[in-house]
Formats: structure tokens, C-alpha cells, sequence
């Protein structure tokens, strides 16, 4: 029997549903508006939260009733975790299934959930929220985590 933990010794696909949401380090990037280019199919991120992301906490207002506000909010998978571009280097998932290690900073690793918001990773009080932007383009960001 060994000590280490679930996300060292199991692939995304044999996780139990609570361990695959605990993988969420709630950063809020996800809920981020991407804008991807039509000719060289590059996504960039912008600043423009999705209604639903609490902007104080970075974690989503309505997780489980979400796709029912929001119909295209994507759901992520053991099987398209790897084929997401658009997740962020910091997402767990991608680390994952890039079969890269979590981050310090990541609570699994140390035990802290506030740890992703110290470590400047989340987006925690630097968004606006969509119903406030007319123009996505106006907010596209280039933050070194990105």
C-alpha cells in the first residue's frame, strides 16, 4: 500500500467525483471569456468573468445548477482535460494530464485553500463581470500565469 496521494497514484479517468472536484484549486480562470483568433486559432484570455463567477472568491455562484444559466458552459472530463488548450498551465487537470505535478501553492499540496489567491494565481479581484463590457476585446490580458 503506498502513501501518496490520489493524484499521484490514479489517472484522471479512475478518480472518484470527489476527488476529480477537489482537483479545483479556484483560481477562476476557467470562467474567464477567451477570445480565439480566426486565423491562427491563438486564444487569448480576457478579464471578462462569466455572471456567474463570484468575483470576491473566484468560484462559481451556482456550480451545480451552472449549465442550466449558463448552456455552454463547458464540462470538463478525464477525457478532454488534455485536449483543452484554452485551460490555463496552472489547471490542475491540464498539470495532470500533461502528467506534471501539482503546484506548491495548490491546497492538496498544502492544505491551504487561500495558498492559489496569496500565490497571485487566481483571478480573485481582478475581473469584471460581462454584463459590465460591451466590447471583450477592451479587456484581453497577458497575465505571466496565463
Amino acid at each position: 500500500m503506498t502513501d501518496a496521494p490520489f493524484w499521484q497514484t490514479k489517472t484522471l479517468a479512475q478518480m472518484t467525483h470527489a476527488e476529480w472536484e477537489s482537483l479545483c484549486d479556484g483560481c477562476g480562470k476557467c470562467c474567464l471569456h477567451k477570445l480565439q483568433d480566426e486565423d491562427t486559432d491563438e486564444i487569448v484570455f480576457t478579464r471578462v468573468a462569466c455572471r456567474l463567477l463570484d468575483r470576491a472568491t473566484a468560484r462559481c455562484g451556482d456550480y451545480a445548477r451552472r449549465r442550466i444559466h449558463v448552456p455552454d458552459c463547458v464540462r470538463l472530463t478525464a477525457k478532454s482535460a488534455a485536449t483543452f488548450g484554452w485551460l490555463p498551465r496552472t489547471c490542475a487537470y491540464r498539470l495532470l494530464a500533461e502528467g506534471k505535478p501539482l503546484p506548491d501553492w495548490h491546497h492538496l499540496v498544502c492544505g491551504d485553500p487561500e495558498a492559489v489567491h496569496r500565490a497571485g494565481i487566481s483571478v480573485r479581484g481582478r475581473t469584471v463581470s460581462e454584463d459590465e463590457v460591451v466590447d471583450f476585446e477592451d479587456h484581453v490580458v497577458a497575465w505571466p500565469d496565463l
